[in-house]
């Protein structure tokens, strides 16, 4: 059964920093791309960040490119999203899953919400 375990998600200050972690379970981690998403109240659920399966390449969206950092450990089956100088606007649950696991058969995690205020 795949799973996508989520943790680390809080409550942080603006420019503060943050570590979100995702364990994953039920395929074999180490072929798989893994993505970060995220969910805003009242907004469709965004893509964050991509990391390819080997950990080479990255990708990130716009509003978080120079902040935030993918990085994977396939020796733990976790992928893991920091997050420093964070904006109000990063408030949403964040969500960790295979690109092509979620599309094909909609596998998410339950998330990690991160609030952003002071």
């Amino acid at each position: 059964q795949v799973q996508f375990v989520e943790s680390g998600g809080g409550s942080v200050q603006p420019g503060g920093s943050l570590t979100l972690a995702c364990e994953a379970s039920g395929f074999t981690f180490e072929y798989y791309p893994m993505a970060w998403y995220r969910q805003a109240p009242g907004n469709e659920r965004e893509l964050v960040a991509k990391i390819s399966y080997d950990g080479t390449d990255r990708n990130y969206a716009a509003s978080v490119k120079g902040r935030f950092a993918i990085s994977r450990n396939n020796d733990k089956n976790t992928v893991y999203l920091q997050m420093n100088n964070v904006k109000p606007e990063d408030t949403a649950v964040y969500y960790c899953t295979s690109p092509q696991l979620a599309a094909n058969y909609n596998y998410w995690g339950q998330g990690t919400r991160v609030t952003v205020s002071s």
